[in-house]
């Protein structure tokens, strides 16, 4: 019965993992295909070849026929996130579960012996340091400069949030509250790419001119996308609400990528960010409409 309960978990175990092993193979064959640069082609080359090896392995023990039609609609998908965010962001996306896969193919160790207990100490090997090793020679330039992108958007998504909150106590037009909100955006993204490019000026490795120019651009995209909702709405509140779902969504990609890159709580980073958002257009909401009540500011803008 013992025996009977162990290959059955074994199978299970091998089963899940030659599924997932043949579903990445599949995804960094098709992200190198659709690579450009011949070093970043040749270690996707080189993850494909390795996950295809895990497939085989877990798939002596399995015998399962992976779903071609799934599995090439994921690898495109990912394919076309590669294009949106690049490739290194993929590659960490799709290693996230590795934790998890280390535990599983852990916990079978005991039930396999010569030399399938030292493939699949290679296996795990191979998961826990050199698929990490393999991912960080990728080197994007979108990676070397995520900080300052990351540092664009979340302060361009706080401050105008802010910005526009604060236009409720003193106007109910929507495009004297777009305007405003454009003003001080794009004076604030001419001096956070100065900001950027004398922080950067101290770092090796990397481009002042470059990272001013994720920084500004970043910053003034988000400003534009925050502002929209005020040139096509014309109920100032409306407009607000809106804007405060552009920002949420804004924050949930940025926060979601910086997780991803850094390896680190996506759900924590994400409700800190909105609450952030939310408590800074509260505030400046309070203090807008208090301004506009002391100085009669309401009445001149109709």
């Amino acid at each position: 019965m013992v025996e009977v309960a162990s290959s059955q978990k074994l199978v299970e175990v091998a089963r899940e993992a030659a599924l997932d092993e043949y579903r990445e193979y599949v995804t960094y064959s098709v992200l190198a295909r659709v690579e450009r640069s011949p070093s970043r082609r040749v270690v996707l080359e080189r993850l494909a070849a390795q996950e295809l090896e895990h497939f085989r392995f877990w798939n002596r023990f399995a015998g399962v026929k992976p779903p071609e039609g799934r599995t090439r609609l994921y690898a495109y998908f990912m394919a076309f996130l590669r294009l949106l965010l690049g490739v290194t962001f993929v590659a960490k996306l799709m290693e996230r579960g590795e934790r998890e896969a280390i535990a599983r193919y852990r916990s079978v160790e005991g039930l396999l012996s010569g030399g399938d207990l030292e493939a699949l100490r290679r296996i795990i090997a191979d998961e826990e340091e050199h698929e990490g090793a393999l991912i960080s020679q990728l080197d994007e330039a979108i990676v070397k400069y995520m900080g300052a992108l990351v540092l664009g958007l979340a302060d361009a998504i706080i401050e105008i949030t802010g910005a526009h909150a604060g236009t409720l106590g003193t106007t109910n037009s929507t495009v004297v509250a777009g305007v405003i909100g454009l003003i001080v955006g794009v004076g604030a993204a001419i001096s956070m790419a100065s900001a950027s490019y004398l922080q950067t000026k101290h770092e090796v490795g990397k481009s002042p001119a470059v990272a001013a120019v994720v920084t500004g651009v970043g910053y003034t995209a988000a400003v534009a996308l925050l502002s929209l909702p005020y040139f096509l709405l014309h109920d100032v509140y409306m407009a607000f609400a809106a804007s405060i779902a552009v920002g949420t969504a804004l924050s949930f990609v940025l926060t979601f990528q910086a997780a991803v890159y850094g390896e680190r709580d996506f759900k924590f980073e994400f409700v800190q960010t909105v609450g952030l958002l939310l408590g800074t257009a509260f505030l400046t909401y309070l203090l807008g409409d208090w301004l506009g009540r002391l100085f009669g500011i309401e009445r001149l803008f109709h």
